[in-house]
């Protein structure tokens, strides 16, 4: 797999073929945010998670073939400066848990619950909510047909922990718990996750951390 998840301000995204659908990773403005772009190999259909920043890379990227959708993971600023722009350029209908919706810069098309399916072409995404970072914050799961799990977690899950709940103890144990129940409990360890920040992991290479994480409160 020439696919490694490590992608740098201003430099090429890298790209992940499967079987039905094409996951392109590029990095953007200046907090080292991931933009991902997914496509349907069939019919072409994109989803793009997290307009994060710098709009003219992200329209580039996208190109002259439509996406019809753009999920955002969470409320803060960083995940949403590229936006209002990038709606406006493709159209595409804009996706958020209602918690976090009205924080947004554009009006929200679809809201989305925990369970909930998110279409792309011929296949669909999974809404987990993993709440904690902010009420709201979303992870999407894409069934890599029934054999891969890939799981794109904005900034609930990274490599080495779990998101930012300012060292709230309640926020970081609603945080873990979800992570644990609706995660590491439910999907093998072989599930790739692609974070809102930084280099990719698997749930594999964190669950022996667990404990760890859960000892440190953060």
């Amino acid at each position: 797999m020439s696919y490694t998840g490590n992608v740098t301000q201003g430099g090429p995204p890298d790209v992940r073929e499967l079987a039905d659908v094409t996951i392109t990773k590029i990095e953007v403005g200046d907090f080292e945010n991931n933009a991902y772009l997914l496509r349907c190999n069939r019919t072409g259909d994109g989803l793009l998670i997290d307009a994060a920043a710098e709009a003219d890379r992200l329209i580039r990227l996208i190109g002259d073939r439509p996406i019809s959708t753009i999920v955002t993971t969470h409320r803060h600023q960083d995940h949403w400066m590229a936006l209002e722009e990038v709606a406006k350029a493709t159209g595409a209908q804009v996706v958020a848990h209602p918690l976090d919706a009205p924080h947004l810069p554009v009006p929200v098309s679809r809201t989305v619950e925990h369970g909930d399916r998110i279409p792309l072409g011929e296949t669909h995404l999974e809404v987990i909510h993993l709440r904690g970072h902010t009420p709201g914050s979303i992870a999407l799961l894409y069934d890599g047909g029934g054999v891969n799990q890939h799981l794109f977690t904005g900034d609930s899950l990274f490599p080495g922990g779990v998101g930012n709940t300012d060292r709230d103890p309640k926020r970081f144990e609603q945080l873990f718990t979800d992570v644990v129940e609706r995660v590491f409990d439910r999907l093998p360890d072989d599930t790739w996750v692609y974070p809102g920040h930084g280099r990719d992991t698997t749930l594999g290479a964190e669950r022996p951390s667990l404990p760890e994480w859960k000892a440190r409160g953060w």
